[in-house]
């Protein structure tokens, strides 16, 4: 009789529990709404964390059209990690068709990184009667092109993930001790690098770049976009032209997105040199994570600086 026991007790242990709650997973599952956060939520989690981006790194982030594969990251995701203000007026909706509550914001799955961040361009807010989607009404949302801003972020994830997970806080812990390390030396680099052009006046096509400029020393005077998301009049074009010769304005920051023609129509008429830097994670290839991202920006500002 004992012989036949042991392969049924075999059987049942790989069965699994015949009732009870299923078994935890064994990676957190986490929803970022851009690639940036996803790569600061991977350097924190390690192979602890699968974490999925709902936008990708060269779409228009505030302008996602929900689709059933987005509900469907949300809808397994234990953690939202979202860049707040009006970065991402489509989420609410999406985070209703999925009817998670605890994904809402100030939910219990809920993490807006922007509530870690001293912001920029927040003392005038500036709301529309027309409602048009993203005119940094609350301040500037493009935070994490600050690298400095990493501290906070990931100090807030390392938080959050170890609520969730509190036997791996140590784990989450030493990473983000591991990435700091790398951030510094990245901050040392980086800094070294544009040294030489602090203080450089610059003209951006989206107001994209504040945090970044204040951290390497430059000075933006004005942008392209009068307003952000809007195009400029040929009258406020030719405007801005005139202020840039007359101030010998030198540069413009454009991003992979901007509109091609809109800005050799600027460089033509002001003899300034154009950097296209690239905002998001993974929106060039030599942008693979954090750190390559602002390895790669500060390697072309540079080069569009350097004399020739």
């Amino acid at each position: 009789m004992r012989r036949f026991l042991a392969p049924l007790a075999l059987s049942a242990a790989l069965a699994g529990p015949l009732w009870g709650a299923p078994e935890r997973p064994a990676v957190l599952q986490v929803a970022a709404t851009t690639t940036d956060l996803k790569a600061l939520v991977e350097e924190v989690g390690g192979d602890r964390v699968k974490v999925e981006s709902l936008a990708g790194a060269t779409h228009d982030p505030h302008a996602i059209e929900i689709k059933p594969s987005q509900i469907a990251r949300l809808k397994r995701s234990a953690l939202l990690v979202r860049i707040g203000l009006d970065h991402e007026p489509w989420l609410a909706r999406a985070v209703a068709t999925a009817g998670e509550a605890r994904l809402a914001p100030g939910g219990a799955g809920d993490l807006d990184a922007s509530k870690t961040i001293a912001l920029l361009q927040s003392e005038t807010p500036r709301l529309r009667t027309d409602r048009r989607a993203h005119v940094h009404a609350f301040g500037n949302p493009h935070y994490w092109l600050d690298p400095e801003n990493a501290r906070a972020i990931t100090a807030a994830i390392l938080d959050r993930l170890a609520r969730l997970r509190p036997e791996e806080r140590t784990v989450f812990a030493a990473n983000r001790d591991r990435f700091l390390a790398r951030l510094d030396a990245g901050l040392a680099r980086w800094k070294r690098a544009l040294a030489p052009y602090r203080g450089e006046r610059a003209v951006v096509v989206h107001e994209s770049w504040p945090y970044f400029a204040e951290r390497f020393g430059l000075s933006i005077v004005a942008a392209i976009e009068p307003t952000p998301g809007v195009p400029p009049t040929p009258a406020t074009l030719a405007g801005l032209a005139q202020r840039m010769k007359a101030s010998g304005v030198r540069l413009i920051i454009a991003e992979p997105y901007s509109d091609a023609s809109l800005v050799r129509q600027v460089a033509g008429r002001t003899g300034a040199r154009v950097a296209v830097l690239v905002p998001s994670v993974g929106a060039d290839p030599a942008a693979g994570d954090y750190l390559a991202l602002f390895d790669l920006n500060v390697k072309r500002l540079a080069a569009a600086l350097a004399p020739q």
